[in-house]
């Protein structure tokens, strides 16, 4: 279903400033990775179409792959099948990561995530179409794929949503800071008081009847409730 609005997704390959550096490249591609957008074993667009879509030069996107190479989150295949394809982090790296977590400087970032997410999924109730709620509906179905996965989809689709340029890049970025451990797949998902999807719906919910407060206020909840999950993670990794 085409609206003309950007999606989640599109957000990745959306176009940089002519004069952007591969660095630029690298860190689009890098969030699109962390944030599950772009899936392990993934193929990427051929240089030259991620020249096109990004709007920059070929010689910036092979310094971008490099790069990305380097930090074993794209693999270069030779012959006939072959290209570039994403190596999304492992779930032992991540653990590591909880492990390592400073708490105070976790609740000063997530505090201000969740004034990002909030802003976005007010934003998204006053401006969102039937074609857009539909859209925020069928990624929050998608319960099939990692649950991780899912969830950093639907809050950058509801960033996208938003019709905030400036909103969707900070949510892409801030997956690189702390969604890939939010949202991440070594929390334990037995957790019975935590439901997303039931969290989702309410959301989506508050979006769709155009109530910008509720939806900012029921968004803000559902980080905190992950935050719970993770510090309570960090605190079992830290005693084993």
């Amino acid at each position: 279903m085409e609206t003309g609005r950007a999606s989640g997704r599109s957000v990745v390959f959306a176009p940089l400033d002519p004069h952007s550096r591969a660095e630029t490249v690298v860190r689009r591609l890098t969030d699109a990775i962390t944030f599950g957008l772009l899936t392990d074993a993934e193929q990427l667009p051929s240089e030259a179409d991620l020249a096109a879509q990004f709007g920059v030069s070929r010689v910036t996107v092979r310094e971008a792959l490099v790069a990305l190479r380097h930090k074993n989150l794209v693999e270069t295949r030779r012959g006939r099948g072959g290209g570039s394809f994403v190596r999304a982090p492992s779930g032992g790296g991540l653990r590591t990561r909880v492990a390592e977590l400073s708490l105070p400087n976790l609740r000063d970032t997530t505090d201000h995530y969740a004034a990002i997410a909030g802003a976005a999924a007010r934003l998204a109730a006053q401006r969102a179409d039937a074609d857009d709620i539909l859209r925020i509906e069928e990624v929050d179905a998608d319960v099939a794929g990692p649950l991780h996965r899912m969830e950093r989809a639907y809050h950058l689709e509801v960033a996208a949503v938003a019709q905030s340029a400036r909103l969707a890049r900070e949510e892409v970025r801030f997956a690189t800071e702390l969604g890939t451990l939010l949202w991440s797949p070594v929390l334990p998902s037995d957790d019975r008081a935590y439901d997303p999807h039931a969290d989702h719906r309410a959301i989506t919910a508050a979006i769709a009847a155009g109530d910008g407060d509720l939806a900012r206020q029921l968004t803000e909840e559902h980080i905190e409730k992950a935050v719970e999950r993770l510090v309570t993670l960090h605190l079992t990794l830290i005693e084993q």
